[in-house]
């Protein structure tokens, strides 16, 4: 029976074990995951490429295996400290220098580069499965120039210390200053090993690391480490500078590029995949995504990471044949790590590439309507801690009143036709996220009054599929949720009197769906402040738009404005009496695909590209197609001017 100590897969020993050569026996279980902060691989039969986010206080001691040894246990150690006399432990120890300045490209690729480099050069027609071999061969073709280098060798610190987080703080790795030799580098496939062996002067980021447990380290591998582990340094040959720079490249590939599942499915297009993912991690990077969602997709990751590496673990520590609790413990943390896979899946390939930039799942209400209720009747709820006489003085005698603590509680006794009267407060509410029955909420009192936070589990704020919602007096104040603060999936949405303070995107009105907003005020979000899909409708009275379209965005000239319009079919916009200003982009963008006519008639003939003398032409004729209705606006400061086009690629739905 193969064994995990019959391959190079790595082996893991928990601190305080008695059997310190304990053989792996579950074949199936040989499996194991980078420790990296980004999105590392771990090929079969590999050995574990220690990140920079590491934990110094984990009590895994990772061992790579060379195929055919037997495992070993490294000679992990505490770091020496004085005795209480204040003599150094061992008077000759030698304490380490301070590390050079390893060799960081300052080189900044575009996404046209990046994808240039990484698809075409690095990956090429190669399949998932081959990746590895792919991005081996162009490492070593840059190994042939420079065999011999100097660099620092960085590993997790529990590969060489038994320690804790008071020792060390929260160092993210242990460097130490290495001489490489490339010469026996061989092997079709990651993880390549280069020869090392420690460098003059002794150096780490360790002053007290011991020299010996260094060297007692390398040799229990050979004096060889995995080549991604080593950062050439500052100040040595070009060619050297060119193999830190493929390096760079290699480990770019696997923290951001690569995800654990790509082996495991077929692709006909590797290097399409990668390009599309390389595009998503741009708009991460640029705020085409909207910060929230980047970071729910971040956290997301990191959860799936962090399953996969619990899932590894608890299969190495099973001895022999699984007991039943173990096999169904096992099969726990195997769904919970394929849930959470299928979820990355899903945001990668459906949402986070499609300019979707009020979120990325929708529709995402489910709920079912009520309607009204079978006695016809219309209730009033009232959401606050006490009831007063007071409160209740301006309603109509026959009014049906119910009381409740919270606004959930408020809205889940909805029926079509009722009224949710809100008093003075702070409130919470997800029940928001899933209007689907005909009602009008309102604040007693002024609109900076009444404030409704949004929950920060969920995916978005307030969401409609009614015929028709009201919402009046009232501020929201968006925090942590990925979609639009107010997305108007279906049906029409009247927003009266409103503050919307966004973190995400604005107002989202999608396909068939309507808005009307007087009075209001939309400021902080981080695409357009207001974003009409292709044929929705939206009539603006009254409002004021500013400092909205992701002010952090490196691309000013893609900033989408204060109101943003896809066309194809034609959306619809009245504008009256609004003040739309200090916004990044235009004040209205007309937002035109590249992959269609500039014009939105079907009729016109040619494509003028933008910038071109007949943009202004363009431009005019494209209001007026789009019945873009614009009367007594004030329109200022906007960093591109009052109306534009703006050309990009987007998929029509």
């Amino acid at each position: 029976m193969a064994t995990c100590a019959d391959s190079d897969v790595p082996v893991s020993f928990v601190e305080g074990s008695t059997k310190e050569n304990d053989d792996v026996t579950n074949e199936d279980d040989c499996e194991t995951l980078h420790l990296s902060g980004g999105n590392s691989k771990t090929p079969p039969n590999s050995p574990t490429r220690p990140c920079s986010n590491a934990s110094a206080a984990s009590t895994i001691v990772v061992v790579t295996t060379p195929k055919g040894a037997k495992s070993k246990v490294p000679l992990a150690r505490k770091l020496l400290t004085p005795n209480p006399d204040g003599e150094d432990p061992d008077d000759i120890m030698e304490e380490a220098e301070v590390l050079p300045q390893i060799h960081i490209s300052k080189k900044s690729y575009s996404f046209e580069e990046r994808v240039a480099l990484h698809c075409d050069k690095m990956i090429g027609p190669c399949s998932a499965e081959d990746a590895d071999e792919a991005i081996s061969y162009y490492i070593t073709d840059k190994l042939v120039d420079a065999p011999f280098w100097t660099a620092v060798w960085k590993t997790a610190p529990e590969v060489l210390l038994v320690t804790s987080n008071s020792d060390i703080g929260d160092l993210p790795f242990i460097g130490v200053l290495v001489e490489v030799n490339c010469t026996g580098c061989e092997g079709k496939s990651l993880p390549l090993r280069v020869s090392v062996s420690v460098a003059e002067p002794y150096s780490s980021n360790i002053a007290n690391l011991p020299r010996e447990l260094v060297e007692d380290i390398l040799r229990e591998h050979d004096h060889t480490v995995p080549i991604l582990d080593v950062y050439p340094v500052e100040g040595q040959d070009p060619d050297v500078d060119n193999i830190a720079e493929a390096l760079e490249h290699a480990r770019f590939f696997y923290d951001f590029l690569w995800r654990d599942w790509d082996d495991e499915e077929e692709c006909d297009e590797y290097a399409g995949l990668i390009e599309k993912r390389i595009q998503l991690h741009y708009d991460i990077q640029d705020g085409t995504i909207p910060g929230p969602i980047s970071e729910r997709y971040r956290r997301t990751l990191e959860e799936y990471r962090s399953k996969r590496l619990e899932l590894t673990k608890f299969q190495s520590s099973i001895r022999g044949d699984a007991s039943p609790g173990e096999a169904v413990e096992c099969w726990k943390k195997y769904y919970e790590m394929s849930m959470l896979c299928g979820l990355l899946k899903f945001w990668e390939d459906l949402r986070l590439r499609k300019e979707q930039s009020h979120g990325p799942f929708y529709p995402r209400i489910y709920k079912r309507r009520k309607g009204q209720r079978l006695n016809g009747k219309k209730v009033t709820h009232i959401v606050a801690q006490m009831m007063t006489t007071d409160m209740i003085k301006s309603f109509a005698e026959d009014t049906l009143i119910q009381q409740h603590e919270t606004l959930p509680e408020a809205l889940d006794a909805c029926y079509s036709g009722d009224a949710v009267v809100i008093f003075p407060g702070d409130y919470k509410a997800a029940a928001l996220a899933s209007l689907t029955d005909d009602i009008t909420i309102k604040g007693a009192g002024e609109r900076q009054e009444v404030v409704i936070i949004s929950h920060p589990s969920h995916d978005n704020f307030v969401a409609s599929k009614a015929a028709q919602v009201t919402l009046q007096n009232l501020t929201l104040v968006q925090r942590g949720t990925c979609d639009g603060i107010v997305v108007v999936e279906s049906g029409r949405m009247t927003l009266e009197n409103c503050v919307l303070r966004c973190e995400g995107t604005g107002v989202c009105v999608l396909t068939g769906a309507s808005l009307i907003m007087s009075n209001c005020e939309v400021t902080g979000a981080q695409g357009a402040g207001i974003e009409l899909y292709p044929g929705s409708c939206a009539e603006l009275n009254g409002n004021e738009i500013h400092h909205c379209s992701n002010p952090s965005t490196k691309d000013i000239k893609s900033a989408l404005g204060g109101i943003n319009m896809k066309v194809l079919p034609q959306p619809q916009l009245k504008l009256s009496n609004n003040h739309i200003h200090d916004n990044q982009g235009y004040g209205v963008t007309i937002l035109v695909p590249d992959n269609s006519p500039c014009s939105v008639t079907p009729d016109e003939p040619e494509c003028t590209a933008a910038g071109d003398k007949s943009e202004t032409g363009q431009l005019s004729k494209a209001i007026q197609n789009l019945s873009l209705e614009m009367s007594t606006n004030k329109l200022e400061s906007n960093s591109m001017g009052e109306v534009g086009l703006l050309h990009k690629m987007w998929t029509i739905a």
